[in-house]
């Protein structure tokens, strides 16, 4: 999938595309067509970053029924010539998503869309998947036979069969299928679910990694094995050492972790970053300036999983640095750091921000220590990252170190936060949006009415919810 390209924020693209509150505000006051050509370019064309933790199907949906917007363009998105030639999940995934909330609303023509994607589509089992939550077992057994027949009737079929049975995220529909009484749905079924159970009994008795009674260099060749075959098997390598080392072994694990092959150094230096080893900070300062990208990588990583008071003194000093450990020990400093680095925490948001803009990688932790500590004096590059970033996650974390830092947020972006796409957003927006804002008040409620909504959001709408709420 190719990075989304990002209309700017001050657009009406823009804003939807981040799944702002402001983005369904705007769009409502806008003209009803410009609003809903924008509305689809998203759901065609996935605007996420990273669509494993950042919501959009949800915000879409809704928007789908407050404009009274018509499904034809998705439609031909979903049944276009090129389903059968760009056959990834992201092409069509949200797009199915926003379809399977719609169906849950009520929607009749989202409903059958799915259905006949079901039927027919590349991306069938996203499909059924959202089904699967939606439909009633007359509508799923009717998509049996045509979902059946991508199999063919070969062992190669079977085994396909059994596989798409066994990795199902929603199992529903196989298991009305598996009741079914005709003999080429119900008995293959049967067959293809008896299949994967085996499959899966047959990978736990062929166990490829570490077994009782392996040495320390045994662990060290199997993590070195791993990292020539592709695999990075550090930091479970590394769980393996805490139950075959002992004492005796310290020396040899100290010497893998200054200058073994790759594999067991990264190994060793997670191993000895766990036992909290008085030489491992040394370590790691050496390993993250090395040649091999490997082994640096991984020493930044061991000395982020690191607590205790002697990672955090270290990462005071390690956090001028120019590099990644330099950007590690400002993430360490704003997870558990205290007080007296906050200047230091503010320097590196500033700094994060004006070098790698607002949806860099290292903001995550910067932003929710600018919060922790209560750095009043971040709010403005707080606002700005809020404004401008793509990531709706790093938005959401965004808005909780707001409402620590920032006066004026329950009367300003707690506000449109009510309408963003990500549900702990919402939340955050529900337990401090000043409710003396006709909008707060008919919001609020209207989310606590929603059966979609999360259940935190509604929980948070009701401790708001009450006799002093204005009438509307």
């Amino acid at each position: 999938m190719f990075d989304p390209v990002i209309a700017p924020s001050g657009t009406l693209l823009g804003l939807l595309q981040r799944g702002r509150g402001d983005g369904t505000l705007h769009a409502l006051a806008a003209p009803r067509a410009e609003a809903l050509a924008a509305l689809n370019h998203c759901v065609l064309h996935d605007p996420r970053q990273d669509w494993q933790v950042e919501n959009r199907s949800l915000y879409y949906a809704r928007l789908y029924l407050d404009l009274h917007g018509g499904l034809g363009e998705i439609e031909a998105h979903l049944f276009g010539v090129e389903d059968h030639l760009d056959t990834e999940e992201s092409r069509t995934g949200l797009a199915l998503a926003v379809l399977g909330h719609l169906a849950a609303y009520g929607r009749e023509d989202a409903l059958a869309l799915l259905r006949r994607y079901a039927a027919t589509g590349t991306n069938w089992s996203w499909a059924l998947d959202e089904l699967a939550l939606r439909d009633d077992d007359s509508g799923l057994r009717a998509l049996a036979a045509p979902i059946l027949a991508r199999f063919p009737a070969t062992p190669e079929g079977d085994a396909e069969l059994a596989a798409a049975v066994r990795d199902a995220f929603e199992p529903r529909p196989w298991r009305l299928w598996a009741d079914d009484r005709r003999e080429a749905i119900g008995s293959r079924v049967r067959a293809a679910g008896e299949q994967g159970s085996f499959d899966r009994w047959q990978r736990q008795l062929r166990p490829t990694g570490p077994r009782p009674g392996w040495s320390v260099r045994a662990v060290f060749e199997w993590a070195q094995e791993g990292l020539e075959r592709g695999s990075a098997l550090h930091v479970p390598a590394a769980r393996c050492l805490t139950a075959v080392a002992g004492p005796d072994d310290r020396p040899l694990i100290v010497e893998a972790a200054r200058g073994g092959p790759d594999g067991a150094r990264c190994a060793a230096l997670h191993y000895l970053a766990e036992a909290r080893d008085p030489v491992v900070l040394d370590l790691i300062e050496a390993a993250a300036a090395d040649d091999s990208r490997v082994v640096a990588e991984a020493a930044v990583a061991a000395f982020e999983r690191m607590c205790g008071d002697e990672a955090v003194d270290r990462a005071r000093g390690w956090v001028h640095r120019p590099d990644p450990l330099g950007v590690s020990a400002a993430g360490v400093l704003a997870c558990r750091g205290d007080a007296r680095d906050a200047p230091l925490v503010l320097g590196a948001l500033r700094e994060a921000v004006r070098s790698d803009g607002p949806d860099a990688q290292a903001l995550h932790a910067l932003v929710d220590g600018a919060g922790r500590l209560g750095v009043a004096c971040a709010a403005p590059v707080l606002r700005h990252i809020y404004r401008e970033t793509a990531s709706s996650h790093l938005r959401g974390r965004t808005a909780r170190a707001l409402a620590a830092t920032d006066p004026s947020f329950p009367n300003g972006f707690a506000v449109e936060c009510l309408w963003d796409c990500e549900e702990t957003t919402r939340e955050i927006a529900a337990l401090h949006a000043e409710t003396g804002d006709v909008r707060v008040a008919e919001r609020l409620r209207r989310l606590a009415a929603d059966p979609a909504e999360e259940d935190e959001v509604q929980t948070a709408v009701r401790s708001r919810i009450g006799p002093d709420l204005p009438k509307v």
